[in-house]
């Protein structure tokens, strides 16, 4: 039978290589709907994991993945052994940079050997990793092509992003739309067709290109919104009386022409820090600067500096120094309500004060037990009064929804708020400090007449 025929009767064997954020929904997706998958992962813990029908990512509900495993529907692999078995292939894995800010395609490359050495004819495969236009023409292709195959004749080949959002109930895998591109017309049709099974929505693009820059697009335009307010909350820190949430909140009333986005300790997770510079770096092979996306990338990270400067500053004013200050960090994972911890601005500020001399740092959050920050293992805090009347400065750096804001506030002595979780707080306005609000940090009566 055609894989056209084995997609549409789902007697298709799906492999999807990565089973992280993006890999294990998209396999239970296709579990779900009747396909039989393979899930191939380096890591045995995780493959173990799957393999008992124990989860271990937020998005993916446990009891259906146990069910779609115990039914033989889902299973794990560490190796490429039965990768010739599977029709459709999924490339899901990580795309970091490297410290110099270049881009670090070694997983892809390690996926796209692993399917080379059992690629066969009628096979499709897909990349999703985020990563530089050209990619999939450039690094994947020539090496499937190494094994004597001709894509587009004997396999198929296609770019399709990945827009995972974690923690994100009403946009998920299957309800987000997607785009994909393929190297042929005939690469693209079944990369959809495919797609179509479990996604609400597919857009065709006209090349794997279209789709890798498409998928930069979308990071980049967030990239550099937040770095606008990021910048604007530094300078109103500097303005006496201007709250920049206030601010943002004010703009957003107008029904055209605006989109609120706002200021933080830093971004985090995947894509959008990274994939400025795997543009910028991809650019310069074209004679070509992209001096405004590389601005708003550095202004972004600049910011767990600029909250180490601010933690200083009120610790300072209250007559205590960071080298004998107790400071509690609430919220390390990137985003509030997961506990995805990928270049959390969290735990830079915490790496920062550390270097600083803040000796005694501890953390709270209820979705990441543990953490490695220089070498030390840092465990999770209980959240109690006894815990936040000890310390020195308590320093909000994820706003988790199950967070009681106003008992923190109410048995801290001082507060650094980095996502405003306190502005309904109306007791205790006094302890607060928030990024990007003026001078509130300094007392009125220690002010001089121009501050």
């Amino acid at each position: 039978m055609s894989i056209e025929t084995n997609i549409e009767d789902k007697s298709a064997k799906i492999g999807v290589i990565g089973l992280g954020y993006v890999g294990l929904p998209l396999a239970v997706e296709y579990a779900a709907v009747g396909y039989n998958v393979l899930g191939i992962d380096v890591s045995e813990e995780k493959v173990s994991k799957l393999n008992r029908g124990e989860n271990y990512i937020d998005d993916v509900d446990s009891n259906k993945l146990k069910e779609l495993v115990k039914a033989g529907k889902l299973s794990g692999a560490t190796n490429y052994g039965k990768i010739g078995e599977c029709d459709i292939v999924y490339i899901c894995v990580p795309t970091p940079f490297t410290d110099t800010k270049d881009p670090d395609v070694s997983y892809i490359i390690d996926s796209a050997k692993g399917i080379a050495a059992g690629l066969r004819r009628d096979q499709l495969i897909i990349l999703k990793s985020t990563t530089y236009p050209e990619t999939t023409e450039k690094v994947v292709q020539p090496i499937l092509e190494a094994t004597g195959l001709k894509v587009g004749k004997d396999f198929y080949l296609a770019f399709s992003p990945e827009r995972i959002d974690p923690g994100n109930k009403k946009f998920t895998t299957a309800t987000t739309p997607i785009v994909v591109g393929g190297v042929t017309k005939k690469c693209t049709k079944l990369a959809s067709a495919i797609s179509r099974q479990v996604i609400v929505e597919v857009k065709e693009l006209s090349s794997p290109k279209a789709a890798e820059m498409t998928k930069l697009l979308e990071n980049i335009f967030r990239s550099v919104n937040i770095a606008l307010v990021n910048e604007l909350a530094q300078l109103c820190d500097r303005m006496e009386g201007i709250d920049i949430w206030e601010v943002v909140e004010a703009a957003a009333t107008k029904p055209f022409g605006f989109m609120p986005f706002f200021p933080g300790p830093g971004i985090g997770g995947h894509c959008i820090l990274v994939d400025p510079y795997y543009l910028a770096w991809k650019a310069k092979e074209f004679d070509f600067h992209t001096s405004f996306i590389e601005l708003a990338a550095q202004t972004n990270e600049n910011m767990p500096y600029y909250v180490l400067d601010l933690i200083i500053r009120s610790l300072s004013l209250h007559g205590a120094a960071i080298t004998n200050s107790k400071i509690l960090m609430l919220g390390v994972a990137f985003k509030k309500n997961v506990d995805d911890t990928r270049n959390s601005p969290a735990i830079k500020v915490m790496e920062l004060l550390y270097n600083r001399g803040g000796r005694t740092l501890m953390y709270n959050d209820p979705y990441v037990p543990t953490l490695r920050i220089n070498g030390k293992v840092y465990t999770s805090k209980k959240l109690d009064a006894k815990l936040l009347e000890a310390v020195d400065c308590v320093v909000i750096t994820t706003d988790h929804g199950s967070y009681d804001y106003e008992m923190i506030v109410k048995h801290s002595k001082l507060v650094v708020d980095t996502r405003n979780a306190t502005k309904d707080i109306k007791n205790g306005r006094k302890k607060i400090v928030k990024l990007g609000c003026g001078t509130n940090v300094i007392p009125s009566d220690l002010r001089t007449p121009h501050e």
